[in-house]
């Protein structure tokens, strides 16, 4: 028989219990450095961390690690734009190999 008590709030916000907690605090931490008029989101935060990891040389399995991903495949979906191609790097490194 189906229970009859009512959705926890994270099965209908999808979010843990204290992520509410979490967004209040880092919105008083903002305002307190007078840097409101950003409107930092923690989520806004979380790509920045992402996009710098990035750029600064992390490869795919750190960032994945450090974003709590299941899956390298959902990061690269989400980041993979950012990575640096370097097909010429590669291309001459098979190069110089072989001859």
């Amino acid at each position: 028989m189906a229970s009859k008590r009512s959705p926890t709030r994270r099965a209908v916000s999808g979010l843990h219990p204290a992520a509410g907690l979490h967004r209040a605090a880092l919105g008083r931490g903002v305002r307190a450095e007078g840097e409101g008029h950003l409107k930092l989101k923690a989520h806004k935060l979380r790509h920045t961390a992402a996009s710098l990891a990035i750029g600064s040389g992390a490869d795919i399995n750190v960032v994945q690690t450090m974003l709590g991903h299941k899956s390298a495949t959902l990061t690269l979906d989400t980041y993979g734009h950012l990575f640096p191609d370097r097909l010429d790097e590669v291309s001459k490194k098979m190069h110089s190999r072989r001859v």
